[in-house]
């Protein structure tokens, strides 16, 4: 049985600790927690990448990775993601439990080490980053910002929230963009960590079977030189209630064989904060998020006018978003059978199997997030970005009370906001 203590050990700096002997590993995180900005968001995702690259201690991979080795081959990897308007960075690791060390030794202590000492101890030349790194990880990351242009399914996700959040702060990529990107230099960057180190909110992370009070001890002396300031604050994000009464539609053309179709809806201001959360996640699930979906099983299988549709939520940002590829030429024919199908939801057309499959399918999702490390820190990185506490078991006992009135009536909150087609060049005209 997991049991999960949450302990400020600084201002603004707080540890999460989920104490189980289901592990072979002990898994760590560690996230800065900061406004997503188009002028800082690049800057702010090449950080852990170029910190990674070594501390004062450890200079450069080879040293880093003997490092690990010495800690039975442990792994660290820099870490960039979203949660609504927060960009979270840092690194995840994992090493051996203390619990599986051949000779008993400790191997948390020196773990969590390493750890604060990348983040807090970067190597340096001339008193910023090094030239090499940063420019090596610039490339890196320019690469990664142009690649999503590859993958078209995602390319449209993100089109779509860029165009439906254009003036929102969650229109901007946890990569930033392009031309930030390339600007990037060893004193900006710099200036930038100074800046984030005194001000970010920082949330820790621990999954092993160490007891908690060895677990703060050792993460209390390995980010002891963090500066302290009372004032760290969770940045806030922006939830709007109304939709536009037409909705925006914007049409692309590329060169692809297979049309994206992707639309998004807000949710009448509804998000994780409120009661009626539960019904939001299940009305997503009825709705487009599982196999067994009205996206899924009308759209795509007894219509095949989709060879894929699915919705997925946004908690934070009180949004829907529907992601689908179809022929050119089915573009109205998909959009008219998405938007009854949420109709059907509005006028409480949920089977007892739809609403039971769902739930299941939600609930199970919650419990097995406690089978995976890297899951239950994602879980607990986006509860703290919300500053949020209810863990995935409480969560799910919320689930089991939600009727198919309550799916139906957040359904009427929820109003199209945008549209992106991506189509293919001979389609122009």
């Amino acid at each position: 049985m997991n049991s999960v203590i949450q302990t400020q050990l600084m201002p603004g700096v707080q540890l999460t600790a989920v104490h189980t002997r289901k592990f072979k590993s002990s898994y760590f995180g560690v996230a800065m927690l900061v406004p997503l900005e188009k002028e800082h968001a690049a800057q702010h995702a090449l950080l852990p990448m170029v910190l990674r690259r070594g501390s004062a201690d450890h200079p450069d991979m080879q040293s880093v990775a003997a490092a690990l080795d010495d800690l039975y081959g442990g792994a660290v990897e820099p870490l960039v993601t979203k949660k609504g308007e927060t960009q979270c960075i840092g690194f995840t690791a994992s090493f051996l439990d203390d619990a599986y060390a051949l000779a008993g030794e400790d191997i948390l202590t020196p773990a969590a080490r390493l750890l604060g000492e990348l983040l807090l101890h970067p190597y340096t030349e001339m008193g910023v980053f090094s030239q090499e790194y940063v420019r090596g990880e610039r490339s890196n990351l320019i690469d990664r910002i142009r690649s999503a242009m590859n993958d078209k399914r995602q390319y449209s996700m993100l089109r779509l929230g860029q165009e439906m959040c254009a003036y929102e702060a969650f229109g901007v990529s946890k990569y930033g963009d392009e031309s930030r990107a390339a600007a990037i230099t060893p004193e900006s960057l710099w200036e930038r960590y100074q800046t984030l180190l005194s001000t970010a909110r920082i949330e820790l992370f621990y999954c092993g079977s160490a007891q908690p009070e060895r677990v703060q001890k050792a993460l209390m002396d390995a980010f002891a030189d963090l500066p302290v300031n009372e004032q760290r604050l969770l940045p806030d994000c922006e939830i709007r209630i109304t939709a536009p009464e037409q909705p925006n539609v914007v049409e692309e053309s590329l060169d692809v064989t297979q049309g994206k179709l992707a639309m998004g809806f807000r949710t009448g201001g509804l998000s994780v904060w409120d009661e009626e959360y539960p019904a939001l996640m299940l009305l997503n699930a009825v709705f487009g998020g599982t196999s067994m979906s009205k996206l899924f099983m009308n759209v795509r299988e007894r219509l095949s006018l989709c060879y894929f549709a699915s919705s997925g939520l946004e908690k934070m940002k009180g949004l829907m978003l529907v992601s689908s590829g179809i022929e050119f030429d089915k573009y109205q024919q998909a959009r008219d059978e998405i938007l009854a199908q949420l109709e059907a939801c509005r006028r409480g057309e949920i089977t007892p199997d739809e609403l039971e499959g769902a739930r299941r399918i939600v609930i199970n999702s919650l419990h097995t997030t406690l089978d995976s490390q890297s899951r239950m820190a994602d879980y607990w990185l986006g509860q703290a970005a919300a500053d949020l506490t209810e863990t995935p078991e409480q969560l799910a006992q919320r689930l089991e009370q939600v009727t198919a009135e309550q799916i139906a009536h957040v359904a009427r909150s929820v109003c199209l906001d945008t549209v992106y087609f991506l189509k293919g060049k001979e389609e122009m005209g």
